[in-house]
């Protein structure tokens, strides 16, 4: 039986035998053990028989390598040292080489190994995301949301619906999101897989609501919305319309459901922009005359490059155009002018009244500035570099140039852009009914007849209402023995 050596009389041994041997005298001076003791391991060290030393295969080690035996090596002593070093082949000085050898370089390693990894699993993340992100897209071409509360789902449609969700969830997207595209609930479709081949079980309706419009109020309903004198109209704009004529077909909300049923909304003559921020406001009006908005916008001519200048001032309050010009160029003494004359035309007192404007050559003239001053009007100007912080005429301009009204050619010259001008302006405050101001128009605004024109809506609507609760109804329950059946 071989005899156990401990690992202290191994090293020692490495130390006095071998290439580059040392005297038992140095190494007993180092280690504190005896020259007796060093002497006496190596006497029977060579009275052993020789034992042929396993042959040790090359192996170039990476930094990566090495660092995982020296952290292994710090944790292990003794006897599972020397297990460790005769697993990996190596012996206890190569681990002290690798240490001094790797010194900084291993912790920088150590560094860059944890940051790869943590970059590899970010970048693992924003693949599954971005895979997730191109499946709801396909997913939300495919068709419009076939979801909504109470909507009947048949056969045909479950099993449509189950495939494209099956197929987004394939392609890397959760069923949560694949389900909020829908427009369905998770629980529904979990559902719908219980049972595949199940179809929609509800039955009806068995009659129809009491308040439902009969077929002549709904041809009524249709005539009206197609006739050249409310076709450019959209219900929220006809309904107080003719409220304020005394009739009352529908509700809003119903006119919008005829008008889906019968296909009769006209194609947009622009793309609907998307909803923008509208900066804060800075200055609030109480009564017409308080706080003026104005600007200049471009109108088109038949010569190529050269345009007319729209100048247009706005009563906040009211959304009243209190004047306009148009000129050829754009000039701050034309404007200063127009001021004036609007002040007299109108019979306002222009003392303590704001007008607001861009930060444009002709709003911020010596001649302008100087004319405000005069007439005791205070200017106000949008912020640097914002464009929204004068929404009230851009509103407007939007209004006068994609209304179904603007000339589909360039004016022929100064005058005509003027004709035109004026029926714009004659139609928006006469008869133009604002959103912002409770669809009145800005003449009935500014003048103050809009409190007697809204309660007369009011008592229409009321009217409409109490008729619709206390009505007959106009149809009988249809079916009513399978409606008794059921709920029996």
């Amino acid at each position: 039986m071989t005899k156990p050596f401990s690992l202290p009389y191994k090293q020692m041994l490495e130390r006095l035998t071998g290439n580059g041997a040392e005297s038992a005298r140095q190494v007993a001076r180092e280690t504190g053990i005896s020259q007796q003791t060093l002497s006496r391991w190596l006497t029977e060290a060579r009275s052993l028989p020789d034992v042929p030393a396993k042959k040790r295969t090359s192996k170039t080690w990476t930094i990566d390598e090495k660092i995982r035996v020296l952290a292994e090596a710090a944790k292990l002593t003794g006897a599972q040292l020397t297990a460790m070093l005769e697993r990996e082949g190596l012996l206890l000085a190569a681990l002290e080489q690798w240490r001094l050898a790797l010194g900084d370089d291993a912790k920088a390693s150590v560094a860059t190994t944890k940051r790869m990894r943590k970059l590899e699993r970010e970048l693992a993340r924003k693949e599954k995301a971005l895979a997730e992100a191109a499946a709801l897209l396909v997913l939300k071409k495919s068709g419009p949301p076939l979801g909504g509360r109470g909507r009947r789902h048949r056969r045909g449609e479950r099993q449509m619906i189950l495939a494209a969700i099956a197929e987004a969830q394939t392609a890397g997207a959760r069923i949560e999101k694949a389900c909020q595209v829908i427009g369905l609930s998770v629980r529904t479709i979990e559902r719908w897989r219980e049972g595949p081949d199940g179809d929609d079980a509800r039955q009806g309706p068995h009659r129809r609501p009491d308040n439902a419009l009969t077929p002549h109020e709904q041809a009524r309903g249709v005539a009206v919305m197609t006739s050249p004198e409310y076709a450019a109209l959209s219900p929220k704009q006809l309904v107080p319309r003719l409220a304020d004529q005394g009739i009352y077909l529908a509700s809003e909300s119903t006119m919008y459901r005829l008008q889906h049923r019968f296909e009769l909304r006209a194609p947009n003559r622009m793309a609907t922009r998307s909803h923008v921020t509208r900066a804060a406001t800075v200055h609030r009006a109480t009564a017409p005359n308080q706080v003026w908005s104005w600007d200049i916008t471009y109108l088109p001519t038949s010569v190529r490059g050269r345009s007319l200048y729209l100048y247009l001032v706005l009563d906040v309050w009211s959304r009243r155009i209190v004047g306009w010009r148009v000129h050829e160029r754009e000039s701050a003494e034309l404007a200063a002018d127009m001021i004036r004359h609007i002040c007299d035309d109108e019979g306002v007192d222009a003392n303590g009244l704001i007008l607001h404007s861009d930060n444009g050559k002709a709003m911020r003239g010596s001649t302008m500035i100087a004319t405000l001053q005069w007439l005791g009007i205070i200017p106000s100007f949008s912020r640097p570099h914002v464009s929204d912080d004068n929404p009230y005429s851009e509103a407007l301009f939007r209004t006068l140039k994609h209304g179904p009204a603007l000339p589909r050619l360039p004016f022929a010259d100064v005058e005509a852009a003027r004709r035109w001008v004026g029926r714009f302006v004659t139609w928006y405050n006469a008869d133009h009914r604002h959103s912002a101001i409770r669809f009145v128009t800005p003449d009935q605004r500014h003048f103050g007849s809009e409190h007697a024109i809204l309660a007369k809506r009011r008592a229409l609507y009321a009217r409409a209402a109490h008729e619709a609760r206390t009505m007959v109804r106009r149809y009988p329950q249809l079916d009513s023995g399978r409606s008794h059946s059921a709920q029996s």
